[in-house]
């Protein structure tokens, strides 16, 4: 269940004024149009504007485009040495065959196509010869209008961005990057501004506009890689690759995910997050595949365990709901649907699955244990108002002893300790044979129990008792109400692979840290098996007589942001706290606090697509159903 965690996407951009003039809604006009241009005073600046009115480019687009061909100069009949005329240099069709002849001869066919001249479209389009054209200067204006407005068949903005695709066409060249070179070039001259008077003694001026941008994707999409398959070759995967694109008119309205280059740029992968689509495969792929949308890395269909890939694992998805999380992880969608369970949780899925992740474990480094092959349900919220809206799948009904098994690391105990003295312990519930009551997986309300069927986690209690209230989770709950057995209250249950430091044993019961608070959990489950198994372990504890703060992300200090323009990201602790005394198991101690600052598509942000590494130590922690961070100078680490 993937869950859109980046910054907003920015809103619209306001039209930037343009003379007051309205954009037609198609800016191929008809011949009485043309001939308006055609006609009234000839001053080049009042020209440019008539040529913008009835075209429907801005003038400040028009302006910009013609000063990068001439710099506003009339050269009445004389050819350039690229093969142009006049003042939006109008490109005669030789010039556009010999582009076409030298893109055929490397083979590229597509650029050959886009290899074009303008002087006979404007004709076309205006009806104007083309003698006139390269010869009268307002038609050589009108003219250019006409064909930069054709590139552009319907917009509704005034926004040089908008019109980036079209700006870039104009360079008369099949070359993705000269395109993309030309419509910066013209961008940077809308942004500066220009004035001059020209060879023939016109005045004309450019007023500047600071905020003009590109829209590069329009011009020359940028490589993203995904397409390029990660997935061992016996699994067949299929390559369905996520886009990154802009879809707006600024460069922060991008999707789906963000490039990188991990590990090579320092951006470890230590997680991978397993999901459930919730719902089908084919309305997981359509939404994978708009851009204003999110992507994750993989998606493996419940029928027959086929996996497709959307994104490449060296960048990063907008997949778990947490930044921090999100740039370390490979997100693995699963169809179907967490309350349903073993309907959709087919043998070929989790076998695929288990292949996959085996593969991106040997491959990237991931441990193969519930601390980092870990569920969608245990990613922290990154403040305390983002924890509940966090999601709980794969849900309760996610075999992870099946699977674990699968990757070639079962649950078993570690050691030879009896359950009595040890003192770190994994919860292992048996799965098959722990039918827990669960309720509300229709909906239809918290009282209405759900079918019975294998689970994979057990309850937490306040005491050491059935009848006493389960243990609540205060930042699931913020309102004040009761934990509950409902299929999303994942708040008071512990689950199969995790780990935690036992306090104590009564009548049966086991105790734990949990969140802060002391949990009860019965030790065996309806087959009488034990839940939990020895482990070893090390455990942290506060390292003071204060309270120890608890984080849902491992950011750098303010300090490591000096010197980029990179906005600090400030580190705000989760309602939760480690009281003195208490202790949970250390997950990781290897963490490194860094932060990857991706704003928009095109990198044009002074210091974007930057990972800032601080020098400040976290650690990770089994806390709660979670995992969570705490800071190394806050703890001591003990043996467990």
């Amino acid at each position: 269940m993937v869950h859109r965690n980046r910054w907003a996407a920015a809103a619209a951009a306001t039209a930037l004024a343009a003379g007051g003039l309205t954009l037609v809604a198609s800016p191929q006009a008809q011949a009485a149009d043309w001939n308006r241009c055609l006609s009234g005073p000839t001053e080049r600046q009042a020209v440019f504007q008539r040529a913008s009115d009835v075209s429907g480019v801005p003038v400040r687009v028009l302006l910009g485009v013609s000063y990068n061909e001439s710099r506003w100069d009339d050269h009445g009949s004389q050819v350039s040495s690229s093969g142009g005329y006049g003042v939006m240099h109008l490109t005669q069709d030789e010039a556009a065959a010999h582009a076409r002849q030298v893109a055929q001869a490397k083979g590229d066919r597509a650029r050959a196509s886009l290899a074009t001249g303008t002087l006979t479209a404007a004709s076309k389009l205006t009806g104007v010869d083309r003698a006139t054209l390269r010869s009268d200067d307002v038609a050589n204006v009108c003219g250019g209008a006409a064909v930069l407005a054709s590139y552009q068949p319907r917009t509704t903005s005034a926004a040089p961005s908008a019109w980036s695709k079209a700006v870039g066409t104009y360079a008369g060249t099949a070359d993705q990057q000269e395109r993309l070179d030309f419509a910066r070039q013209v961008c940077t001259t809308i942004r500066t501004g220009k004035s001059r008077t020209t060879n023939d003694g016109q005045h004309v001026t450019l007023a500047a506009t600071p905020d003009a941008q590109v829209t590069a994707a329009a011009v020359a999409p940028i490589a993203s890689g995904d397409e390029v398959l990660d997935c061992p070759i016996t699994l067949g995967c299929e390559s369905l690759p996520a886009p990154y694109e802009q879809y707006g008119s600024t460069p922060s309205q991008y999707g789906n995910h963000d490039i990188a280059n991990r590990p090579k740029d320092g951006l470890s992968i230590d997680y991978i997050v397993i999901h459930d689509t919730e719902g089908y495969y084919d309305t997981a792929l359509k939404l994978v595949s708009d851009p204003t949308y999110l992507a994750w890395h993989y998606t493996v269909r419940s029928s027959d365990g086929h996996v497709a890939q959307h994104t490449n694992p060296k960048n990063v998805g907008f997949h778990a709901g947490n930044w921090y999380v999100n740039i370390h992880s490979v997100g693995i969608e699963h169809e179907g649907f967490a309350a349903t369970g073993a309907t959709w949780y087919t043998e070929s899925m989790y076998q695929a699955s288990a292949k996959l992740v085996k593969y991106l474990s040997a491959k990237y480094g991931v441990p193969l244990d519930r601390a980092h092959v870990i569920g969608h349900d245990q990613v922290p919220g990154i403040l305390t108002g983002n924890i509940p809206g966090m999601h709980w799948d794969p849900g309760p009904y996610w075999n992870w002893e099946h699977y674990l098994a699968l990757l070639g690391k079962p649950l078993a105990p570690q050691h030879g300790k009896s359950h009595a003295k040890s003192h770190v312990v994994t919860i292992v519930p048996g799965f098959a044979d722990n039918p827990q009551a669960v309720s509300n997986c229709d909906g239809a309300g918290t009282a209405t129990p759900c079918p019975t069927q294998g689970t994979n986690f057990v309850y937490l209690h306040t005491a050491p008792s059935e009848s006493a209230p389960l243990a609540n989770d205060l930042g699931l709950h913020q309102s004040g109400q009761p934990a509950t057995t409902e299929v999303s209250d994942i708040g008071p249950r512990v689950a199969a692979g995790q780990m935690f430091d036992v306090v104590k044993h009564q009548d049966g019961w086991t105790a734990v840290w949990w969140l802060g608070e002391l949990a009860w959990f019965k030790d065996t489950n309806a087959s009488g098996q034990p839940v939990a198994r020895p482990s070893r372990g090390d455990v942290v504890t506060a390292k003071g007589s204060a309270e120890v703060p608890v984080y849902g992300r491992a950011y750098p200090e303010q300090a490591a942001y000096a010197g980029t323009q990179v906005p600090y990201q400030t580190v705000t602790p989760l309602l939760y706290r480690i009281k003195p005394g208490q202790s949970y198991v250390l997950a990781d101690r290897s963490l490194r606090t860094d932060y990857y600052y991706a704003k928009t598509y095109d990198s044009s942000l002074p210091d974007d697509h930057t990972v800032v590494v601080g020098q400040d130590h976290y650690y990770q922690i089994w806390f709660g159903h979670r995992i969570a961070y705490v800071r190394a100078a806050d703890v001591r680490i003990a043996k467990g």
